[in-house]
């Protein structure tokens, strides 16, 4: 059983650890627009976005998320597409949709002024434990944890704890090391300088002890034993599902799209036509028709084309495009891309739009890299 070490820590120990690492952060703190002031809005539209994203990747688009939607009111109001539009790319497109449900709540409920207390925080769609601390601690100053991935990391070192972070009952662990450390005088600062510490010098595989601003009281760096922590269970595998996609255009240069159902995956999204096949089928497609043979064959019936959309007026370019692959948190797509041509209208199978009125439509990434491969052909 894991001895509790942070209740070894005396007050004047705390102390003088909170002095040492709030300086660093005052220091060392990462200019992000988010941290230009404490509005609670700005807050949680960053902690959402940062939710599996890179930082770089969230700086640009926060700033065009923040000039579409600059009030909590504005983002309530808006029609789902553009909201949509202006995640594209970010992923996880369940987020976008809870921001607005939430932002619905706090109009009807709390009177469009964000809630300041955990618990109502808490009762706002899509925010759990580590984005109500985050938002409690920054914008309210409320003596909250905002434990993430990186803090645990940090607070396993530092106290050399072995519950196993993968299992979500380890949490309260970390919540009660967090509460007798946390600052209470700048909760906020202490919760940020734990991110900042986590992403730059508390790495996952080199963390860089030599300049770490807490090492005098890291056990693991006294141990030299880093890389032991955190203890964390092998996740499992994605599931690998595979797909074949068609690049369909008629003669007036549209190309088809299919809008994915209102619920589930990739919810209410355009992508253009894909079928689920066997992994055996793939296997097969992809080594017969990796060669460019003919550019199309006007004979080509329906069982000798390489999609298998059986009994589409299409006639194929009978060599692959290409092959894309995308990861989700539990599946893994694998699609080959081909292209086709067709002069039937295909009224049942989706929508016609043209290749310059497709910003206008909300992409989900495989979709993304499904046309970087057509343009690159």
């Amino acid at each position: 059983m894991n001895k509790k070490l942070w209740e070894a820590w005396s007050p004047e120990k705390v102390q003088q650890f909170q002095m040492d690492f709030l300086d660093w952060y005052q220091k060392e703190k990462r200019n992000l627009p988010w941290r230009y002031n404490q509005d609670p809005y700005r807050v949680w539209i960053s902690e959402i976005m940062l939710q599996q994203t890179r930082v770089d990747t969230v700086i640009d688009y926060y700033y065009r998320f923040m000039e579409a939607f600059p009030t909590i009111a504005d983002l309530a109001k808006a029609p789902e597409d553009k909201l949509l539009k202006i995640w594209e790319g970010l992923g996880y497109y369940s987020r976008a949709r809870n921001l607005q449900a939430a932002a619905k709540q706090i109009l009807d409920e709390f009177g469009g002024q964000f809630p300041d207390t955990i618990d109502d925080i808490r009762s706002l769609k899509g925010i759990g434990p580590y984005t109500a601390g985050a938002i409690g601690s920054i914008s309210f100053k409320l003596s909250e944890p905002a434990i993430d991935g990186n803090v645990m990391r940090v607070v396993s070192r530092l106290f050399c704890i072995e519950a196993d972070i993968a299992k979500a009952n380890s949490r309260k662990v970390f919540d009660e090391a967090m509460r007798k450390i946390i600052s209470h005088e700048e909760p906020g600062d202490f919760n940020q300088a734990m991110m900042d510490l986590g992403s730059s010098i508390c790495t996952p595989k080199a963390p860089k002890c030599e300049v770490c601003p807490i090492q005098a009281f890291c056990l693991a760096f006294k141990e030299q034993r880093q890389t032991e922590f955190p203890v964390k269970s092998k996740k499992l595998k994605p599931k690998d599902v595979y797909y074949v996609a068609g690049v369909i255009e008629n003669n007036q240069q549209e190309f088809l799209l299919q809008q994915r159902p209102e619920s589930g995956l990739l919810a209410s999204m355009w992508l253009f036509p894909l079928e689920e096949i066997s992994m055996e089928k793939f296997t097969e497609l992809k080594s017969s028709y990796t060669e460019e043979l003919n550019l199309f064959s006007s004979e080509l019936v329906a069982e000798d084309s390489p999609i298998i959309f059986s009994n589409d007026p299409v006639v194929w370019q009978k060599k692959i495009l290409g092959e894309v692959t995308h990861v989700f948190s539990h599946l893994r797509w694998h699609i080959l891309v081909f292209y086709g041509r067709t002069n039937d209208t295909l009224t049942d199978r989706g929508t016609w739009v043209k290749r310059a009125d497709f910003d206008s439509f909300v992409f989900p990434k495989p979709q993304q890299k499904m046309l970087e491969v057509w343009e690159k052909n």
